[in-house]
């Protein structure tokens, strides 16, 4: 079993800048086998969408509408993983769920909230 706990989130203006992380908890036997980690996202009356993935090696994936302004990265020995937002939009404002994938298992933080002002 793993749990994942977000923190970072809040309200900030736009062109502003925030960083997420996500620190996985857990079994050893789980952390080693944590693959792909990520974040998604979802506003009010919209369906949760992918934010960006990493995996373990460090290969990335973003959604086009965040390529460019936001960047994920992960501390495999921290079992942590980042999410540095910049140039932050009003249409960015979602809750941001935390993600992360074992073989076997499909795990989701809480949540986060994140407000951009305009």
């Amino acid at each position: 079993q793993v749990q994942l706990v977000e923190s970072g989130g809040g309200l900030v203006q736009a062109g502003g800048s925030l960083r997420l992380s996500c620190a996985a908890s857990g079994s050893s036997f789980s952390l080693i086998r944590l693959n792909v980690m990520g974040w998604y996202r979802q506003a009010p009356g919209k369906q949760r969408e992918l934010v960006a993935t990493i995996i373990r090696a460090g290969t990335t994936n973003y959604a086009d509408s965040v390529k460019g302004r936001f960047t994920i990265s992960r501390d495999n020995a921290k079992n942590t993983v980042y999410l540095q937002m910049d140039s932050l939009k009003p249409e960015d404002t979602a809750v941001y769920y935390c993600n992360a994938i074992t073989l076997l298992a499909n795990y989701w933080g809480q949540g986060t909230q994140v407000t951009v002002s305009s």
